[in-house]
């Protein structure tokens, strides 16, 4: 009897410690490439070091995007009203590890996915000395101003 109480006792505290874990709703979240689509363009995201997430902080749904520029024209095409609070994670064209896409640093000069050319960089000591380096704001006034 006291191994049965043992034993139930030992499953109630791993529970405990487990079970009610929850990932937070704004953490990145797994992409499936060669499967998952666009929420812009609908091509199959398949670059690991040009992808872009977004998440409604509100419900904690994503958009997953080929290229940084499809969400900038995302956001406006659509008049996303949260997009201001919106969580957005993007690749490391280094690492394809996701950082936060609004302090990452960008060099305009890529291959990407829909040819808008904008790689994020967790640090600037990641991108060629001759490259030009932006932050964030101006990847999105450039993508506004190509337009597409």
């Amino acid at each position: 009897m006291r191994l049965f109480f043992l034993s139930v006792t030992l499953v109630l505290s791993l529970l405990s410690t487990t079970g009610c874990e929850k990932k937070s709703a704004v953490q990145a979240h797994e992409v499936h490439f060669d499967r998952d689509m666009c929420a812009r363009c609908a091509m199959v995201i398949s670059d690991r070091k040009n992808t872009v997430q977004v998440i409604n902080p509100s419900n904690g749904k994503y958009y997953p995007f080929d290229d940084i520029g499809c969400m900038v024209l995302w956001f406006h095409d659509e008049q996303i009203p949260w997009k201001d609070k919106a969580v957005i994670w993007v690749t490391d064209a280094k690492t394809g590890k996701w950082i936060n896409a609004r302090t990452a640093y960008y060099d305009t000069e890529n291959i990407t996915p829909m040819a808008y050319g904008f790689s994020a960089h967790a640090s600037k000591n990641d991108i060629a000395k001759d490259q030009e380096i932006i932050d964030f704001n101006e990847v999105l006034r450039r993508v506004k101003k190509i337009g597409r």
